[in-house]
This record gives C-alpha cells, sequence and structure tokens, in this order.
C-alpha cells in the first residue's frame, strides 16, 4: 500500500462515490420486488395465503442472512471486492427466473438467489465504505450507503409499481432488472478497487476489548453490541411485514397499483434520503439514544396503519416510519464498528447483518400466520407492539455510551451555534493566543486554573484547548474534573479547528 493512501471521505471520494452508485444498483434490486410482489403471486399463480404469499420473504431473509454472516467472515480472507463482484454474477439470473418461473418454487429459488446477492454485495459495500471514511466519519459514511441504497428501492419500487399498472405485472417491471444486475456487474468489475489495506493502517484501541467470540458477543452477551443487534433484527422484522403485507392491506382499501406504490416507494426513499442527515448525527450526538427514538416512531407508525384509511394519512406514516428507519439504520452500523476493534469489525458486521436480515424470514412468518388466522391487521399493530419492545429493551440494556475525554471540532461547533452552555479555556501562550483563538474562548495558563475557579461555570461544559490537543489540554481537563466540574478538551486544538472553521 502506498504510504500517501489515508482513511477520509475527502482523500477517497471518488472511491467512495462509486460505492454509493454500486449500492444504488443493489437496492434497486431488491426495489423490483417492492410493491408487485403480493400481487405478481396472485395474478400469475393464484396464491392468496398469505403466509404463502411471504414465503418469498423468508427464502430471501434466510439466504440473505447466511451470506452476510460469511460475507463478513471472508471479507478479510478473499478480500471485498471479490465477494462483491460474485454477489453480482449470482444476481444476473434472478429476473429471468421471474420472467419465465413456471410454479411457485422458482420465485423462491430467485429469491434465494437475490437474497445472496444482497448479502455479499452490500455487506461488501458496507464494509468498503467503513474501511475508506476512517474512526470519525463512519456515520456519514454509513448514511450516505444507506441513502443510496434504499433511495433506489424506493424509486425502483416506484417505477415497477408504475410499470406493472400500466403494462401489467410480467414481464416489463423485471426487465429493469436485468439492467439493473448488468450495470451493476460492469462497475464492480472494472472500476471498485479492494479496500482491505486501509485496515492495517488503523491501531488497535486498548479502550475496545478484543471479543474472544465474535458470534457470541455479537450476539447475546457483550450488552453494546447485542443490544443493537435485536434492534437491527426487529427493524427488519418489521420491515419484512412492511414488504409483504402492507401492500395487501392497501390493496384491500381498493388503492390502485400507483397508489400502492406511491406509499410503498415513500418509505423506503424517506429512509434513504433522511441518512443524509441522520449518519452525520449518529457521529454527534448519543447513539444510544437515537437509536431507541428511531425504534420508537418505527414502532408507533406501524401500530397506526392499520387504524387509518385515508391515503394522504397513509402518506404521513409512511414518511413517519422512514425517518425512523433513517434512524437507526446508519447508526447500528457505526454503533458496531465503534465498539469493535479493526480487524474483528468485518466480522461483527457480519454477525450483526445475519441477525439483522433473519427479521425479514421471522417477520415474514411471525404476520403471514398471524395475518392468516387473526387477519392482516392484527398482524400489523402485533408488529408495532414488538417493535416499540425493542426500543423499551435497547433503552434497559445497553449501557450508557460513556463520554469521550476529547470533543470533535464539528460537535462543539454545532453546540456553540446552538448556543449550549460551553466555555472554552484556552491553555497556550500569550502570544499563541492572541495570534489566534476560537471565538469567546477565555485565555488561562495550566498552573492558574486553581487560582480562577471564581471565571468557571459549573452549569457549562468546560472544554479545554491548546495547540493540537492531548497535552495541556488533556491535563487542563482532568484538573477540571478533579474539582468537579464537567470537562472535555478538544480533539486536534486550535491547530485543527483553524484549519476546519478558519
Amino acid at each position: 500500500m502506498k504510504k500517501d493512501q489515508h482513511s477520509g471521505l475527502r482523500q477517497n471520494w471518488i472511491q467512495f462515490t462509486l460505492l454509493m452508485v454500486v449500492n444504488a444498483f443493489v437496492g434497486g434490486m431488491v426495489g423490483l420486488e417492492r410493491s408487485i410482489f403480493p400481487r405478481f403471486a396472485e395474478e400469475q399463480f393464484g396464491i392468496s395465503s398469505h403466509s404463502a404469499i411471504l414465503s418469498f420473504i423468508v427464502a430471501f431473509g434466510i439466504s440473505k442472512a447466511i451470506s452476510n454472516y460469511y460475507t463478513g467472515k471472508l471479507a478479510n480472507v478473499l478480500g471485498r471486492k471479490n465477494l462483491l463482484i460474485f454477489g453480482w454474477i449470482l444476481a444476473l439470473p434472478v429476473p429471468i427466473l421471474l420472467i419465465n418461473a413456471p410454479s411457485w418454487n422458482w420465485v423462491i429459488l430467485a429469491n434465494i438467489l437475490l437474497g445472496i446477492h444482497q448479502g455479499l454485495t452490500w455487506s461488501s459495500t458496507v464494509v468498503m465504505k467503513i474501511d475508506l471514511a476512517g474512526e470519525k466519519e463512519r456515520g456519514l459514511a454509513m448514511g450516505l450507503n444507506e441513502f443510496a441504497g434504499y433511495l433506489a428501492v424506493g424509486l425502483v419500487a416506484f417505477l415497477s409499481g408504475s410499470i406493472a399498472n400500466r403494462y401489467g405485472v410480467t414481464p416489463y417491471p423485471f426487465y429493469l432488472g436485468i439492467l439493473i444486475s448488468v450495470i451493476g456487474l460492469l462497475l464492480s468489475v472494472f472500476f471498485v478497487k479492494d479496500t482491505r489495506h486501509f485496515v492495517e493502517q488503523e491501531e488497535v484501541n486498548p479502550e475496545k476489548k478484543t471479543l474472544k467470540s465474535v458470534f457470541t458477543e455479537t450476539s447475546f452477551t457483550n450488552k453494546t453490541l447485542s443490544s443493537i443487534t435485536q434492534a437491527g433484527l426487529v427493524n427488519n422484522l418489521n420491515d419484512g411485514m412492511i414488504w409483504g403485507l402492507l401492500p395487501i392491506l392497501l390493496f384491500s382499501l381498493q388503492f390502485d397499483a400507483l397508489q400502492i406504490g406511491m406509499i410503498a416507494g415513500i418509505y423506503p426513499m424517506v429512509w434513504g434520503l433522511a441518512q443524509l442527515v441522520t449518519g452525520r448525527l449518529s457521529d454527534l450526538y448519543n447513539k444510544k439514544r437515537i437509536l431507541f427514538w428511531g425504534m420508537l416512531l418505527q414502532g408507533v407508525g406501524i401500530i397506526l396503519f392499520p387504524i387509518s384509511h385515508q391515503f394522504s394519512v397513509l402518506i404521513l406514516l409512511a414518511v413517519a416510519l422512514g425517518l425512523g428507519t433513517a434512524l437507526v439504520y446508519p447508526t447500528f452500523l457505526s454503533a458496531i464498528a465503534e465498539a469493535t476493534q479493526p480487524s474483528q469489525r468485518a466480522e461483527s458486521i457480519g454477525v450483526f447483518r445475519f441477525w439483522r436480515d433473519s427479521g425479514y424470514a421471522i417477520g415474514a412468518i411471525i404476520s403471514g400466520i398471524t395475518a392468516d388466522w387473526l387477519g392482516v391487521e392484527f398482524a400489523i399493530i402485533l408488529v408495532g407492539l414488538i417493535t416499540v419492545g425493542s426500543a423499551v429493551f435497547l433503552q434497559i440494556r445497553m449501557p450508557k455510551v460513556p463520554e469521550k475525554e476529547c470533543i470533535e471540532i464539528e460537535k462543539l461547533r454545532q453546540a456553540l451555534l446552538a448556543k449550549e452552555k460551553i466555555q472554552i479555556i484556552d491553555l497556550r501562550s500569550t502570544g499563541e493566543f492572541d495570534r489566534y483563538h476560537i471565538p469567546n474562548a477565555i485565555h488561562m495558563a495550566l498552573a492558574d486554573i486553581k487560582e480562577n475557579l471564581q471565571l468557571l461555570n459549573k452549569d457549562h461544559t468546560i472544554i479545554t484547548v491548546c495547540g493540537k490537543g492531548g497535552g495541556r489540554s488533556t491535563l487542563g481537563a482532568n484538573l477540571c474534573r478533579e474539582l468537579g466540574y464537567k470537562a472535555q478538551w478538544l480533539c486536534g486544538g486550535t491547530e485543527r479547528w483553524e484549519e476546519v472553521v478558519g
């Protein structure tokens, strides 16, 4: 690896943008089925049982979950790019199988291939973007990744619904899949570069424990990782239900294919677009709080779906559901990455995505059986209640994220703009302070802190700064905490602040 290759979105924007485009094509593949599949099952194969219709989601969810797990394990061995290419090769026959399927079993086979494709390609692009972004921009990176993927899910869901409304449910909507899979494969083969070498640059963080068993700790025993994992599973459990039962509910309310496509498409489109903002929020604010409110908003929105029959209200609920999902989706991945060592990150993300996408199968089974037994409306409400319960479980089990000893430049800048209670203490020399200092900073030598306590406000957070951060500012923040003040030091110091903010 060349010495001048460094992580960071700005340094790697060309490759990062290319991966966003590739992930948009990945999302487009699953968007093909999003709004038309229940109608496709009934019109082409005479299947009306909710459990039977949702069997394609079970097949998709299980195959995607398993491939997610092995993508995480194999990413460090075989390479991210190789797995990405293999995933696209598996996508090529999917739309052809759907167009020519002589029986429902062929549809199941197509969705098994689609699930493996999604697991290999989406997981690969996630891991590659995390490699490129570096520690301080992972939330933003995941927001951009999921924005591209789920915006494409929504757009293609709307487009396939529109085509089905005009030309019929098959074959024309699936021609899109042939085009998407060919372009995605060509981009991956000829333009994407592997990113494994970026992991070698990252230092082992002594504050993060090495996981003895990545699967067991991510799934069950590590309170942070397992709390995130169960929320991920429930998130896709409710998404599997929305995928399978929402079109059935809307069809029973006499909405046409175009209207169903709009509602089914707006949810992932908002989910995708909002992650341009929510991804960055997960870098700046408490991840546990973001996850809790995102899951709660999803649950409440789902519960309201069966009792809302007006098109405009259903659109608003789809927007709310998309916003709730946007809050949690990039935060899941950045929180997992933050809690694991670089060498174990890909495998831990693979385990998380294994359980998260198992939620598709679990959700389809629960909602399908419940819908056949008690009705579609009751099944949707049940899944909403499960989602609210997941939010409560996460709030209780996940440990409070300890506050970092240093505060990032952007987080401090946003806090100052929001007029939060911040007091900046500049510990540099008089000459350094006079040349440049952060606006409204108080100049004070490290040795003079104890003698000037009357200048410090206990209702404020004290931010100590020096030239590069980590020297005098660390000692100053530690001293302030010992004296009973809430204090942090500025990551990168005034030199970095001047470079970023000006």
